[in-house]
């Protein structure tokens, strides 16, 4: 049964024909996460002062050259940004190979997973503005995501994942809200879903893996009774375009 709220949205199942829309939704919420990435890791000290150090190189090599100055610096931050853009466009491409190609096989079909939409009616017409995903797991694949993650940084909260009953647990994926339906307390509707399908499930707690640079989604899980638990670097791309993005991926977590 769709839920709805003041705003008029509605959270329904996901249907095969929203499949376009989910994807167009899933690629821009993947890819916005670029440019704070790169400002973000532009503004780390070690980096200002590389790049304020290759920009002198090419100034003194061009022979007092602001030219060549500008081109160096530049060049440093198009490193940066690419390393940026890999990361997220490599886990784009992943998903869109793994459980994103068929999201009805993938969530429908198994009665501990779950994938919503959230609806509003724009004219008389309905729009799909937002999403979210939820996964079954069982207690022994956590151990397995930890030995993935090589070597992940136990943060505080740790003590919310001895939780009773079998250790299964769901795990938040794909939560996107269209850009101009932000600020709605749409997102906050999406984790309610979320949440309340993994107590429906007898789930002991949900988690969800958020990138640094997603400054918003972090403010709003940590509002909603997330804690982070633990911190890696392990995006799956080069480990030299880890380091200099400087991205690291936390993991919240919230007892059901």
């Amino acid at each position: 049964m769709a839920q709805k709220n003041n705003f008029q949205f509605s959270i329904r199942e996901y249907r095969p024909s929203d499949q376009h829309v989910v994807m167009s939704l899933f690629k821009d919420g993947i890819f916005e996460h670029v440019y704070p990435a790169f400002f973000k890791a532009m503004s780390h000290p070690d980096h200002i002062g590389v790049a304020l150090s290759i920009s002198m190189a090419g100034y003194v090599l061009g022979g007092s050259s602001y030219f060549q100055a500008l081109l160096f610096g530049s060049a440093w931050a198009g490193l940066i940004y690419y390393c940026c853009h890999d990361i997220y466009e490599g886990y784009m491409m992943r998903r869109q190979s793994a459980d994103m190609a068929d999201i009805q096989a993938s969530y429908l079909e198994n009665p501990d997973n779950g994938f919503w939409v959230a609806e509003t009616d724009i004219n008389g017409q309905s729009k799909v503005v937002g999403m979210v995903g939820v996964t079954g797991k069982s207690g022994e694949e956590e151990g397995e995501r930890f030995e993935d993650w090589n070597g992940g940084v136990t943060g505080g909260g740790s003590e919310l994942a001895q939780d009773a009953g079998d250790g299964s647990y769901g795990e938040m994926c794909h939560m996107v809200v269209a850009f101009s339906w932000r600020r709605k307390n749409l997102g906050s509707q999406l984790t309610r879903k979320a949440l309340d399908f993994c107590k429906e499930r007898g789930f002991g707690r949900l988690i969800l893996d958020v990138s640094s640079p997603q400054t918003a989604a972090i403010s709003l899980f940590e509002k909603a009774g997330f804690v982070q638990t633990s911190s890696h670097r392990n995006t799956h791309a080069n480990r030299w375009f880890s380091n200099l993005a400087r991205i690291n991926v936390m993991r919240m977590e919230k007892l059901i």
